[in-house]
């Protein structure tokens, strides 16, 4: 039998019990159908949960009035037995229904929490996930995500009531010279940025990262004087956890970043200390590269591909003998062979670096090929030239035009992109040389002549 008809079977059951218990004057009749009313209406809301404790006292009048023989039977002791039955029953079964109500929720925001929070990618997209987790939670009317940013407190996660003061920064109200990183300075001035009728309760914790690194504090209010209970407590340390480990990711990989940056730089900047004939070369090119990728659309994690690969495009340099990279005069073939081969030694450096992306090798090695196949090292035509390389060759010609150089003088502007121009088809991928033109008269770099 289905659950909804067998629930009103037994609710008929119990309302014929009193009744025939009240009309035919027999207590037990009166007692079983209470108190199946209470056991059946004591997890509802609202007012039916006391269906049980009201049929037993408006039952034992109606028994005591139409039998006054029974009175004996059914004394108000009895009665109010009863009742108080009913009403522990009532109590009973709401306090194991909130309990149920709370698993539910936690579930509920673990579930949601821990899938968002493993998509996100940014440390704004984990920090919004963590405020959707707790408030799922329904634990806190407000909660406040307090972080440092240079030593300066900042609310980067809020809700409820504090969420107008999300992304400002918080100083010491009272102008004295308490350490801003006090973590209980700074709790006091975020609750003191809401009334108090909105903050009667509260909880405050830690967060940390992965690594045990303090990432900064967790405040949570109530506009009641309901205590947050050691079981809410202990849930809230357990989401927040969740919450510090995937930012203490994310901060650890941003620093191995930062640090892979700083080595790719440093290794551009060896080269041309060595090959002093290109000074500043590699930071111009990063620079017009990054223009230029942002200018097609590219994502960030293609920027930086770009950007790397400009650092690194002319590392083979280093294995070519000085004698040949320092020639004044012309070079012969076999020489110009021997430099020819920087592309390749290049790439053959790097392929121990497992953090470099594809698009970042492809550029080093392939930044010499030509569209129409006469480049080096593979001859590759057309699109089988990697993307990251056919936009960089540009930017690579550009500079080098625009820069004086032992054997010619620096071109202006104009000139070398009408060079630029004249070599689109042949050398160079002819949508990305209209790109290029179109970045270079937008940023005023020069005026293209026609």
């Amino acid at each position: 039998m289905a659950v909804r008809p067998l629930f009103f079977f037994l609710t008929f059951l119990a309302t014929a019990g009193l009744l025939l218990g009240v009309w035919r004057g027999e207590p037990a009749w009166l007692i079983a159908g209470a108190s199946l009313f209470s056991v059946l209406y004591a997890s509802h809301p609202g007012p039916a949960r006391w269906a049980g404790a009201a049929s037993a006292t408006l039952g034992s009048a109606g028994l005591l009035a139409l039998h006054p023989a029974q009175r004996g039977a059914v004394t108000p002791v009895a009665a109010g037995l009863l009742i108080a039955g009913s009403v522990w029953l009532v109590q009973r079964q709401t306090e194991q229904g909130a309990k149920f109500d709370w698993q539910r929720s936690i579930i509920r925001a673990l579930r949601n929490g821990s899938t968002r929070l493993s998509d996100a990618r940014t440390e704004e997209a984990v920090i919004r996930a963590g405020m959707a987790m707790f408030g799922q939670l329904q634990v806190a009317h407000s909660v406040a995500f307090v972080a440092y940013r240079e030593g300066v407190p900042y609310l980067i996660g809020a809700t409820g009531a504090f969420e107008p003061f999300l992304e400002k920064p918080l100083s010491p109200s009272d102008d004295d010279t308490r350490s801003v990183q006090a973590d209980h300075w700074v709790a006091e001035e975020v609750l003191a940025l809401i009334k108090r009728p909105q903050r009667q309760s509260f909880y405050i914790t830690d967060v940390y990262g992965g690594d045990e690194k303090h990432l900064g504090l967790l405040i949570l209010t109530r506009p009641n004087a309901n205590k947050f209970s050691d079981s809410e407590k202990e849930v809230v340390r357990a989401f927040t956890r969740l919450v510090g480990a995937q930012l203490g990711q994310l901060h650890a990989i941003r620093s191995l970043r930062e640090s892979n940056e700083l080595t790719l730089r440093s290794l551009g900047a060896a080269l041309e200390y060595r090959d002093d004939e290109t000074s500043g070369h590699t930071q111009r090119v990063v620079n017009l590269s990054m223009r230029l990728g942002r200018r097609l659309g590219w994502d960030e994690e293609q920027v930086r591909a770009l950007r790397w690969g400009a650092y690194l495009h002319d590392l083979g340099k280093i294995a070519i003998p000085d004698g040949i990279l320092h020639k004044a005069g012309p070079l012969s073939p076999e020489e110009r062979h021997v430099i020819q081969t920087h592309t390749t030694s290049g790439y053959e450096m790097l392929q121990d670096l497992h953090f470099l992306p594809a698009e970042t090798l492809d550029l080093v090695r392939y930044h010499h090929e030509r569209w129409d196949g006469t480049g080096y090292p593979a001859g590759l035509r057309g699109n089988n030239i990697p993307e990251a390389a056919r936009i960089f060759s540009i930017i690579d010609v550009y500079d080098a035009l625009t820069n004086a150089r032992p054997y010619k003088p620096a071109w202006t502007p104009e000139r070398a992109l009408e060079e630029i121009r004249a070599g689109a088809g042949k050398h160079f991928d002819p949508q990305y040389v209209d790109a290029f033109l179109r970045l270079m008269a937008e940023q005023n770099d020069a005026k293209l002549v026609r």
